[in-house]
């Protein structure tokens, strides 16, 4: 009887929701000129209702039945295309179920037919809600058999007992700073957080390494190490490549270190599931992992977890619509913004309105769906990153209405989390966690008018360009070449001149040597030099360049450089010649001023590095303003130390054990990797085997001799470049 009754239910839902799909097809024809649904010489509402019906039947069962297949072919098409084509698919599918009508009356352009299928889609979707909520218990019922399918499929017994362990969902809000999650919530733009800090959990401050930036936290927080990780993107004298984070070869290569170092797979090797995350942390079911995507293979493509999403067309449909929008609001902020003439501000133009409805829209709306998904298939563990926030910040700065309207979105997604966390086959426990904070200020370049590229090259003695040239700091770094080398500087550019040669000064010698990488994290930069073996003494460069790392370390928007002398071992040099030898080196003093508590340790640690650059670069920071000078072109930044971008946050339940003791602080990406797993235990949950996952990730992965993702140099200063 309960099976008739359900299936009963279910056929009343499906009649329901084809008869307002019919209104709806009936309604638009009478409202759009190029959509009809009557004969050439008119239909009376009897006949106008049967085709409608004909029509809105035939949309539904194409969307049902064609829709899945079609998007899994176009899996093959990178995911923002895919989000771009929903709309002309959808329409597509609705031309072939009106000339499906047997009496042949329907018809509609192709620009019509695109807004009429958006239209029912919609419709269809609301309605199908709209009966869930209103029958909560079948709701209930729905969740409960979806999560009974699952675990059948991943070959679990449905009959069986529900399992007792709770499971943990640990959620990343990447970039939001501990600062920017209590400003949030004091005022009332995230209720669910609120709520949760309120009742059920309590907020820890944590402290990132002087790398504070996603790859570095991100690595050691599901891989238990960051070691050797200096920056977003480093050099590499060994293979003359760049390390860039977020490329898939690198992001796989770092996996691949991590698992060679620890000895174990990572977090969530045992029953785990890793959602829109640089690296893996050893689970088995990745969605929008970066170091999937460089795996071969139809079953590892990390958009593959597109298909789950996307297969369902009023997902689709949703998403595009909120796409569209974003990008709208995106030039819209940037229009008022430049109107106002607020500053700081950068370029927001090309590519980025899309780049940024991707991160805010269709990254977030896919991984939270995969999390749910999850949840309803009883999962251990399962550690996702929503990168909306992160991704506005970097353009519109951390504090202000672009990001109080992200967050606010972010809140509704995790009340979605926890919504489903009740319907689940199993308890969880919901940890939110960031990977760093970002700190506000304007770009070196536009508070100086020349990039740290410039400024290197210009203390080097090499050609930089004009407007570089024209500037204050420009023309004092060419004066100190000057003085240093007792002859002239050559003024020309050098069109034809690869970028980055130069004479060997010092030498005598005319023979040009490769000139300096200028990377950029942030508002820390490294600069290497390729033709010097191993990492460059101060002596060596002092030799070569005697005016740089004066020129450097004297400029107003440079707080501090890390050197290693042959004599004196690693220094750190400040301005006014201020200099400190790493073992001596102390909090709040120096070159550290304002900077924090723990930064000389961060130093150091990143001093013991093999891959630590020739000379790291700090940008100045501001304690009072809490500004410091990206080397790149963002207004919200983090990569280096000074303010917000070094102090993310870790929520937890009071049903779990405290991250630290009393009062003693939680340093370090490593040492929160530790706390979850020590969560994990006391859940019963997977105990983290001591595997090599390493041979598994080089046997999926691309050929390293010339890797996806890194960027050949050879006697070239490498542009700054947006991360």
């Amino acid at each position: 009887m309960g099976r008739w009754r359900t299936a009963g239910g279910a056929l009343l839902r499906v009649i329901a929701v084809w008869v307002v799909s019919t209104l709806t097809l009936m309604v638009l024809a009478g409202i759009l000129p190029d959509f009809e649904l009557t004969s050439d010489n008119g239909d009376g509402i009897t006949r106008v209702a049967l085709t409608a019906g004909w029509g809105a039947g035939a949309f539904g069962l194409l969307s049902a039945l064609v829709w899945p297949l079609v998007v899994r072919a176009f899996l093959l098409v990178p995911a923002l295309v895919l989000g771009l084509l929903v709309f002309f698919l959808n329409g597509s599918l609705l031309l072939i179920a009106l000339r499906l009508i047997p009496t042949g009356r329907g018809a509609a352009d192709p620009e019509t037919a695109v807004i009429v299928a958006a239209v029912m889609s919609a419709v269809a979707s609301a309605t199908s809600t709209a009966l869930a909520v209103r029958h909560d218990d079948a709701y209930r019922r729905r969740l409960s058999r979806l999560a009974l399918r699952r675990r059948r499929r991943r070959g679990g017994h449905g009959d069986g007992p529900i399992p007792t362990p709770p499971g943990i969902v640990f959620i990343q809000l990447d970039g939001v700073g501990e600062r920017v999650l209590r400003d949030a919530v004091g005022q009332g733009l995230m209720p669910t957080v609120g709520a949760w800090l309120r009742t059920t959990h309590r907020l820890t401050p944590w402290r990132t390494d002087w790398s504070s930036q996603t790859g570095a936290s991100q690595l050691g927080i599901l891989h238990g190490t960051t070691f050797d990780v200096p920056a977003f993107r480093w050099y590499e004298k060994e293979s003359g490549e760049v390390m860039v984070s977020n490329r898939p070869a690198s992001a796989v290569e770092l996996q691949r270190r991590a698992v060679e170092r620890t000895g174990d797979g990572g977090l969530l090797t045992v029953d785990g599931a890793s959602r829109g995350n640089l690296f893996s942390g050893g689970a088995d079911q990745v969605a929008l992992v970066l170091t999937a995507a460089a795996r071969r293979g139809r079953r590892n493509r990390s958009r593959a977890g597109y298909f789950a999403y996307f297969s369902d067309p009023a997902n689709a449909v949703r998403t595009a619509g909120s796409f569209v929008a974003e990008v709208g609001r995106e030039i819209a902020q940037a229009t008022r913004a430049r109107l106002r003439k607020q500053t700081p501000r950068i370029g927001r133009g090309g590519l980025y309105p899309l780049i940024r409805a991707f991160a805010t829209v269709v990254e977030r709306d896919v991984v939270v769906a995969a999390v749910m998904g999850d949840m309803l298939a009883g999962r251990t563990a399962v550690y996702a990153d929503l990168v909306a926030y992160d991704e506005v910040a970097h353009h519109s700065g951390p504090h202000g209405r672009d990001t109080a309207q992200v967050l606010k979105r972010l809140d509704r997604s995790l009340a979605l989390i926890a919504d489903a966390a009740e319907h689940a086959p199993r308890d969880y426990r919901v940890v939110l966690l960031s990977d760093h904070g970002q700190s506000p200020g304007e770009t070196f370049e536009s508070a100086f008018g020349l990039t740290l590229k410039d400024l290197v090259r210009a203390g080097c003695g090499l050609p930089v360009p004009r407007r570089a040239r024209r500037t204050r700091s420009g023309a004092e770094a060419r004066y100190a070449v000057r003085v240093a080398l007792h002859r002239p500087v050559d003024e020309n550019p050098g069109v034809a001149e690869p970028v980055g040669q130069g004479p060997a000064e010092g030498e005598g010698g005319s023979e040009p040597r490769p000139g300096p990488v200028v990377l950029a994290s942030g508002n820390l930069g490294l600069v290497s030099f390729p033709d010097i073996e191993g990492r460059a003494t101060r002596e060596e460069i002092d030799r070569r360049h005697p005016a740089l790392l004066t020129t450097l370390a004297a400029h107003p928007g440079i707080g501090f450089l890390l050197v290693r002398s042959r004599e004196h071992g690693a220094v750190v040099l400040g301005p006014d010649g201020v200099e400190v030898p790493l073992a001596e080196l102390a909090d709040e003093q120096g070159p550290l001023r304002g900077f924090g508590r723990g930064a000389a340790d961060a130093i150091r640690r990143t001093d013991t590095f093999p891959h630590t650059a020739d000379i790291m670069v700090n940008s100045m920071y501001d304690p009072v303003t809490g500004t410091v000078h990206a080397f790149e072109e963002q207004i919200g930044s983090h990569g280096g130390l000074g303010g917000e971008q070094s102090r993310p946050f870790l929520l937890s339940p009071h049903t779990l054990s405290r991250p630290v003791a009393g009062h003693d602080e939680l340093v370090g990406a490593v040492q929160v990797h530790h706390v979850l797993r020590r969560w994990l235990r006391e859940g019963q949950g997977p105990q983290i085997p001591l595997v090599t996952e390493a041979a598994a990730v080089m046997e999926d992965s691309p050929s390293t001799s010339q890797a996806e993702g890194s960027f050949p140099v050879s006697g070239c200063a490498v542009q700054d470049k947006t991360s």
